[in-house]
């Protein structure tokens, strides 16, 4: 699934430190999201999007093979 958790993060100015700490999460774990390597839970997911005030589907993508 491709996501733009990075582009809103920077477009925020917050590095992968502060968007993990503001999250409650690990840096890793952000640097495994904007990777695409890790699908965050539901609950994180809506975080995301709360924090950067978007809606879900503005920040996760699902590849087409995703939804077969």
């Amino acid at each position: 699934m491709r996501n733009d958790v990075r582009h809103h993060r920077s477009t925020a100015g917050l590095s992968q430190a502060g968007l993990a700490k503001a999250l409650g999460v690990s840096r890793q774990t952000v640097i495994a999201i904007e990777q695409g390597r890790y699908l965050p839970s539901l609950p994180l997911a809506f975080a995301l999007a709360r924090h950067f005030d978007v809606r879900i589907e503005a920040l996760f993508h699902p590849d087409q093979e995703d939804l077969t």
